[in-house]
């Protein structure tokens, strides 16, 4: 069973009261949020923020301890989609009393940054994998499981939800070409922070302290078996979440993590740890993937053709930079896979413009009655 998350932060703020509104600041609480959360403090409500979702409701960080809560009737009436529901990293506004029991989910504060993926299937619905992050780690192993175009992927999904990407390169222990898979990290991830670490010798996690501060949220997005739980340890200071061995056939890990939670660092700031996810489809996020593929975009408008499809066209800049060696044809071959993944994904969505504002409509709603005072 895991242990409750608010003991190290309580030692961590030693504060008089366990119910200061410190701690609450300690979980990413700040002006933003409490500014939204006035309409629901002046009805009576209580704040917290999701720190695990399970399928019948949730665990939340309040000023007074974790309490079990679920979505009331009105809430889950006023919810348009699968991602107007709460997840991990939102903060909510809940029906007091909080000790009796399951508490009543009435609300949700407009999110900060939100992390979605493509729901698998036929299906367009997006769900919503973590909510109000500052910060995510891309951890990638650097065993024989290392991917440059995972990074991409990876990439092109923190880019969309707000937050400010950071790549960790953890295992250098196995590494047999640290610098080569730097270079190639570095050709993934153009401008992106780069740290190289090995938690199995707890080398390299210093360069991580600046983003781990008291109220900061970083999110570890990764496939499985690149070290997400053995990081986590790491920062915690403690073995606090089940590691496994990768397979030794393929490097790939077996889901040590199956459900994404919150976690306070005893030295402050709050992680996120998520289950590892080898097959991420991307939602629509086809401005971030342009921002993530700068330097092919860049390069496209040297070429002679508007439309150069950077094939056999005479005097395409794309290709010249490929022969030249500096742009990975590898590169090349991920944006554009990425690029038809969302043409498919746009052509399942007959009536996109109707929907889009229909959606919009029911989002001006949604926001006006979360802002007004029910009895």
């Amino acid at each position: 069973m895991h242990r409750s998350l608010l003991i190290p932060l309580a030692d961590l703020l030693a504060t008089d009261s366990p119910g200061s509104s410190r701690d609450l600041a300690a979980l990413g609480w700040d002006a933003h949020f409490a500014e939204h959360f006035r309409p629901f403090a002046a009805d009576g409500l209580v704040a917290g923020r999701v720190a695990i979702e399970h399928k019948r409701g949730y665990r939340v960080y309040t000023e007074r301890g974790e309490v079990p809560a679920e979505a009331s009737g009105k809430f889950r009436h006023r919810a348009a989609s699968r991602a107007d529901f709460p997840a991990v990293g939102d903060w909510v506004a809940l029906r007091p009393p909080l000790h009796e029991g399951w508490v009543r989910l009435d609300g949700l504060l407009p999110r900060k940054s939100r992390f979605a993926r493509q729901v698998a299937g036929a299906t367009t619905d997006e769900q919503i994998v973590a909510a109000n992050v500052d910060t995510v780690f891309l951890l990638a192993g650097l065993d024989g499981d290392f991917n440059p175009r995972r990074i991409e992927r990876y990439l092109a999904l923190a880019r969309d939800s707000g937050a400010a990407p950071v790549v960790v390169l953890n295992k250098t222990d196995v590494s047999d070409d640290l610098a080569g898979a730097f270079a190639e990290a570095r050709g993934a991830a153009p401008g992106v922070p780069i740290h190289a670490i090995s938690c199995a010798r707890n080398e390299g996690l210093d360069a991580l302290a600046p983003y781990l501060i008291l109220g900061r949220t970083v999110a570890l997005l990764g496939s499985s078996g690149v070290g997400k739980s053995s990081l986590v340890n790491r920062l915690v200071g403690e073995e606090l979440l089940r590691t496994r061995e990768v397979r030794r056939s393929d490097q790939r890990g077996r889901h040590t993590t199956t459900r994404r939670e919150l976690i306070v660092l005893p030295r402050g700031g709050v992680l996120m740890d998520t289950p590892g996810m080898r097959e991420l489809q991307l939602p629509d996020v086809t401005e971030s993937l342009e921002d993530s593929f700068g330097d092919v975009e860049a390069l496209a408008t040297d070429c002679h053709f508007p439309a150069c499809r950077h094939g056999n066209e005479p005097r395409c800049a794309v290709r010249a930079a490929i022969q030249a060696g500096t742009l990975s044809p590898g590169r090349l071959d991920n944006y554009d896979k990425l690029r038809q993944e969302l043409a498919s994904l746009e052509a399942r969505r007959p009536g996109r413009a109707r929907a889009a504002r229909q959606r919009e409509i029911k989002e001006a709603t949604r926001a006006f009655n979360q802002h007004r005072p029910r009895d």
